[in-house]
């Protein structure tokens, strides 16, 4: 248990470590990137997305948690996978080459076929290192990870830089998708001891389809849902291709935030949840508190700042953007606590209740959306709707929570609320002792340095204890 805690502890710094640090890279090539492009570049690099983002999840098929589940993989298990992925990703990537122009014609834009093409190598390419990424994952080697990340963050973002500068518009965005994907495939193989051979046997991997099938049809709805604004905007409004990029645009901001904390609880939650067999109750409420201790306060403070963020760092094209980004952070702040949730689900061996939790939310976002669109209502409500749906979903998650491991609403609620109140508190405060402000720098960065204070003092002063053991862990000179 000691060695757990510790690997547990170090799996959260490093992966808080890495997250904060990829997702500030990738805020500072981002800001780059759109004061050169324009709304209509994000926008055709969003309706491609989904078709990029499910063909990758076929491709896992649900292997590389289903991998990091068992207790020892074995070398045949890790070796179906890795044959078994490079399968899928090249009769993936044939049948959406064929299918480019159908997805042209779908949304009447004929630069999608090459574009889409190009953009499409990018999951045969990260075939290749599924296996090894499910090796550091199931290992909990984080700061190798973190390595490959950040690398991965500034090769890219080089690249889509440079070919923005040089005129190729989206063709950037799409070089700068593949060339991620590339260089973390290269250093997957790189930091991970593991091997394939060529003895090919896809029978290890068909035992383990029983549980990754019910994960990757899981995946399939996550992405479906992350995308459906992506592809309902770009085919329902005239203007689609500018409504996508201005919502895209939102929207990164919010899951750049969103993954630092959720990238920090998944590195180490199935893991941790996994082993702690006789304690998982006890592990999970203390991951459940420093999730919240965290989230809270930086999405909601994001939602604080967006409109001095994103218009003195992006321009005033992106004004639109703003609100949006507001919106979105209101729920983004519970999404690491959702993904705290599903890997406590994947650890107990339930991959069932998981597809279908993630499939009705699915069926309810797209559902929601058309919906809306054909009562005549416009962006902003359809988001409105999505936020309010993802926080109210939490609900469903705790039941199966109280099922699994007996955790008690009211348990959950003390866990969760007091944390969620001091940061609703604090923001509260913050906008409005700096509401008579202009829209500027000074009141940007007043905002951040009295929310800071006032959460930190706030919780400090009500003897919060994760945020003494925080504190305290960092003072250890070995950790």
């Amino acid at each position: 248990m000691s060695s757990l805690k510790q690997k547990t502890a170090q799996g959260l710094i490093w992966g808080g470590f890495s997250n904060g640090l990829t997702q500030l890279l990738s805020a500072l090539f981002g800001l780059w990137l759109i004061n050169i492009l324009s709304p209509a570049d994000y926008g055709k690099m969003a309706a491609l997305l989904i078709f990029s983002s499910l063909a990758s999840v076929l491709q896992d098929s649900g292997f590389t948690a289903a991998l990091a589940n068992k207790h020892e993989p074995t070398h045949e298990e890790y070796n179906a996978v890795f044959w078994f992925n490079i399968l899928v990703g090249g009769s993936l990537y044939i049948l959406l080459f064929f299918a480019a122009p159908l997805i042209a014609d779908f949304y009447h834009d004929p630069v999608l076929v090459p574009l889409g093409r190009f953009v499409f190598l990018g999951f045969v390419i990260s075939s290749l290192g599924t296996a090894q990424r499910a090796y550091l994952f199931g290992h909990l080697m984080v700061k190798q990870t973190s390595i490959i990340q950040i690398s991965a963050i500034v090769v890219s973002n080089l690249i889509g830089i440079c070919l923005a500068h040089m005129g190729f518009a989206y063709w950037g965005l799409a070089a700068q998708s593949l060339f991620y994907v590339t260089t973390i495939t290269t250093l997957d193989w790189y930091f991970s001891p593991w091997r394939p051979t060529l003895h090919i046997d896809l029978r290890p991997a068909w035992q383990m389809f029983g549980f990754s099938s019910k994960l990757l049809i899981n995946s399939i709805a996550f992405q479906l849902n992350n995308n459906a604004f992506g592809v309902l905007l770009n085919r329902f409004f005239p203007d689609g291709g500018h409504v996508a990029g201005i919502y895209s645009n939102a929207r990164k901001w919010n899951d750049m935030g969103t993954s630092t904390i959720s990238g920090m609880v998944q590195g180490v939650a199935q893991p941790v949840l996994r082993e702690s067999r006789s304690s998982v109750l006890h592990a999970f409420r203390k991951l459940l508190r420093f999730t919240c201790f965290i989230s809270f306060p930086c999405l909601l403070g994001l939602a604080l700042i967006a409109e001095d963020f994103i218009v003195l760092l992006a321009g005033e094209k992106w004004h639109e953007s703003a609100l949006l980004l507001s919106l979105l952070c209101i729920s983004g702040a519970f999404a690491p606590v959702t993904t705290l949730y599903s890997n406590l689900v994947i650890s107990r061996g339930r991959s069932t209740i998981n597809m279908t939790i993630g499939l009705i939310n699915c069926v309810l976002v797209w559902g929601g959306i058309i919906v809306l669109h054909y009562l005549g209502y416009k962006l902003r409500p359809m988001v409105i709707f999505y936020v309010l749906l993802n926080i109210g979903w939490l609900v469903v998650w705790q039941i199966c929570a109280r099922r699994l491991i007996g955790l008690h609403f009211r348990h959950a609620l003390q866990d969760i609320l007091p944390f969620l109140f001091f940061a609703a508190g604090v923001m509260f405060l913050a906008g409005w002792l700096t509401s008579s402000m202009p829209l500027s720098w000074p009141r940007m960065l007043l905002r951040i340095a009295l929310a800071v204070l006032f959460y930190i003092g706030s919780l400090w002063i009500a003897r919060a204890k994760i945020l003494r053991e925080s504190i305290e862990y960092l003072k250890k000179p070995n950790s």
